[in-house]
Order: structure tokens, then sequence, then C-alpha cells
């Protein structure tokens, strides 16, 4: 037999309610509600000291890469580019559009301003 068709055998057990035996059970709902979470014990996740609380860092500051130098802002647009950049994206990821248009005008920017300045020097050593 394959892997597959034990798998549909498997499948096959009869599960339902009046097969499945379970043992009746009570909870006190009222002593869960009263209780506090400070009064239970976890060995997972200790209570921090003093010194490893001085310790902590922001995550940004640990894991520069992880944040991409992005910074959330709030900027007005006129409708009619937010929407251009909506239906160039497909409804998603229209911010990423207009970052990457802004990042390619800086570049640009950059770009004709060494122009610029190779060819002043050209001129000025003619």
């Amino acid at each position: 037999m394959t892997v597959f068709t034990l798998f549909l055998l498997e499948r096959r057990t009869n599960v339902s309610r009046k097969n499945l035996k379970t043992k009746p059970f009570e909870i006190d709902w009222t002593a869960v509600d009263a209780a506090s979470l400070a009064d239970v014990p976890d060995e997972d996740s200790p209570e921090l000291t003093a010194t490893e609380f001085a310790e902590l860092r922001p995550v940004s500051e640990m894991l520069p890469g992880l944040g991409l130098g992005k910074q959330r802002i709030t900027i007005m647009l006129d409708e009619a580019v937010v929407q251009a950049y909506k239906a160039k994206a497909g409804g998603r990821g229209y911010q990423t559009l207009i970052n990457d248009t802004l990042r390619r005008a800086l570049e640009a920017d950059s770009v004709k301003e060494a122009l610029r300045e190779v060819i002043r020097e050209e001129l000025h050593r003619a």
C-alpha cells in the first residue's frame, strides 16, 4: 500500500460523536475567573532582573536591517495621484511604488548634479 492509500483509509475512520468516548468533567468557572495570572508560575518566562531590564535595546537598534530604513509619515497627495498609483499597483503596494518613484527622482537629481559638475570642470579647463 502507498502512503496515499493509507491516508485515504485513515480518513474513512468513523469519528461521529456517538463513537467518541468522552469523560464528563466539571470546571469551577468561578474559581477560574477569580484566579490571577500573577498567581500562576511561568517557568518559561521568568521576570527580568533590573540589570537585564537596563540592557534592553530597541529592535531597530539591535537589528538595523529589519526596519529597512523606512519611516512612517503622513503626507497629503492629490487624489488623482493616489488613484493612478493604486491602479498601477493593482490596489496593493501603491505606497511602495510612490516610494520607488521618489527614490528614482532623488537619484536622477544627484546624477544631474554630478553631470553638471563634470561639465563645469571641463569648461573650466578649456
